[in-house]
C-alpha cells in the first residue's frame, strides 16, 4: 500500500499548527510517505483560489521532493436543506467537477467526496434518491478528467459496509469506488477483519486514524449518582494506541485485494495538543507501524 499524508492534519481547523501546501509537502516527504491528500477546500487547495500559477508550483514541489497527490479531499453534504429554493446539490456538483479539473492538472485520479447527514426527521430514502442522482452526476462529469470518486464512509447515509455498498451499487458508474476507512465501522461494532474483505474489492482509498473511547456519565442529583450516557466521547490518539483492530483491517483489506492510497489524517483534536512536533510525531507513527506490521510498499 502507498502511504498518503492528509493534508487537513496541518491545516489549523482545530487549533493546530499550520502549514502550507508546499510544506506540507515537504513535510511528507521528510517523515517517509510517498504522496499526499490535498484539502480541497480553504487553507489548502480551494477550487475559489487556484490559479494555474497555483497548480504549476504544487506539480513543481512534488516533483522537487519526489512525491504524487494521490487524492484531492472533497466536503460535501448531499442532504436537502430548509431552502428548497437555493440548488444546493447544484453547487457540490460543481464543486466536485471543479475539483477534478484541478486532480487532473496534477495527474491526481481520485476525488474523495462523502455521502449525506440524515436530517432532523428522518426521510432516509427522500435523501438517498437525490444524493444517488448527485454521485452519479459527479461521476459523469469527474470521468472526462479520468477521475474516480470516492465515497468516505463517513456521514450517516453510508457509515455501515452493508449501506455504503448499497449505495455504490445504486450509483452503478464504473469510476464511483470507496473510500473505507476503520473508525467508522469500529464504532458502529462490525467485524472489522469481515468488513475489509468484503469492501476490498470496491476500494480505491482508505484514510485513517486511530482513537480511544472515553464513557461519558451525566450526574443525578436527586439520585446522588451518575447516569451513563451515550455515545462515548472519542478521542484521537497516536497509531496503533486506540481501540481499533487495525491489524485486522488492514490484513482484510489485503487479503480481499486492496493494494491502494492508505493516507493518515488529523483530523479532530488529538492527545498532546496541536503543537508542530506532537503532529510529527503521530504522523511519524504511523509510518512506524504500517512498515513493521508490513502493509506498506
Amino acid at each position: 500500500m502507498q502511504l498518503s499524508l492528509f493534508s487537513v492534519s496541518y491545516a489549523g481547523l482545530w487549533g493546530q499548527h499550520t502549514l502550507d501546501m508546499p510544506e506540507i509537502i515537504g513535510k511528507a516527504a521528510e517523515l517517509g510517505y510517498s504522496g499526499v491528500m490535498l484539502a480541497g477546500k480553504r487553507p489548502h487547495l480551494s477550487v475559489l483560489d487556484t490559479t494555474t500559477e497555483t497548480l504549476s508550483g504544487v506539480r513543481q514541489t512534488l516533483a522537487d521532493h519526489g512525491m504524487r497527490c494521490y487524492v484531492l479531499g472533497g466536503y460535501v453534504n448531499l442532504a436537502p436543506t430548509t431552502a428548497a429554493e437555493v440548488p444546493y446539490l447544484e453547487m457540490q456538483i460543481g464543486y466536485v467537477e471543479g475539483l477534478a479539473r484541478l486532480a487532473a492538472g496534477l495527474d491526481c485520479s481520485i476525488v474523495r467526496v462523502f455521502s449525506a447527514y440524515e436530517p432532523p426527521g428522518g426521510q432516509p430514502q427522500a435523501v438517498w434518491q437525490g444524493m444517488v442522482k448527485a454521485l452519479q452526476e459527479m461521476c459523469d462529469r469527474a470521468a472526462p478528467y479520468g477521475v474516480t470518486i470516492a465515497i468516505q464512509n463517513h456521514h450517516d447515509l453510508g457509515v455501515h459496509s452493508d449501506v455504503l455498498l448499497e449505495l455504490l451499487g445504486d450509483v452503478d458508474r464504473a469510476n464511483c469506488r470507496a473510500g473505507f476507512d476503520a473508525w467508522a465501522p469500529a464504532l458502529c461494532g462490525e467485524d472489522l477483519y469481515e468488513a475489509a474483505c468484503k469492501l476490498a474489492p470496491h476500494t480505491v482509498i482508505t484514510t485513517n486514524a486511530d482513537y480511544i473511547r472515553l464513557p461519558r456519565y451525566a450526574y443525578q442529583p436527586s439520585l446522588v449518582n451518575y447516569q451513563r450516557t451515550e455515545p462515548d466521547w472519542v478521542r484521537a490518539v497516536k497509531y496503533g494506541d486506540g481501540f481499533i483492530d487495525l491489524r485486522a483491517f488492514f490484513q482484510g483489506l489485503r487479503d480481499g485485494g486492496f493494494d491502494g492510497v492508505a493516507n493518515y489524517e488529523m483530523c479532530s483534536p488529538i492527545r498532546g495538543g496541536g503543537s508542530l512536533e506532537n503532529l510529527d510525531s503521530y504522523a511519524t507513527r504511523y509510518v512506524e507501524w504500517m512498515r513493521k506490521e508490513g502493509f506498506a510498499d
